[in-house]
């Protein structure tokens, strides 16, 4: 069963496929009414659920809040896969990013998370 978190995020996650857009692991999670954890570990444990509970929900249309993803990760395939387009980061070796990361982002109004 997942969580209440889980659920949040599924929620927020059906939004953005919805939209056809991206948001942060910060704003994914604030959203779903939590903060992200350090290095977005709690919204990670949250998009595993996601991803065994709910397999077609585009968990991968919450990304690392740098936007940078391993080249070769199922992430990074499965947003190229989702139609965007993905490029080498910058000084970054094994690293990519969205080419329209500032147009493909989403970003929900300022909510205040305790």
């Amino acid at each position: 069963m997942a969580s209440v978190r889980a659920e949040g995020v599924a929620e927020a996650l059906f939004e953005l496929k919805r939209l056809d857009k991206l948001a942060t692991f910060t704003q994914v999670a604030t959203r779903a009414g939590f903060k992200p954890g350090a290095g977005g570990r709690t919204l990670m444990t949250c998009l595993a659920a996601v991803q065994r509970d709910w397999p077609h929900l585009h968990w991968w249309r919450a990304i690392p809040d740098d936007g940078l993803l391993l080249k070769e990760s199922d992430h990074a395939q499965k947003l190229s896969l989702g139609g965007f387009e993905i490029s080498a980061a910058d000084g970054k070796k094994d690293m990519v990013t969205i080419v329209t990361l500032d147009t493909s982002l989403f970003t929900w109004e300022t909510q205040v998370v305790a």
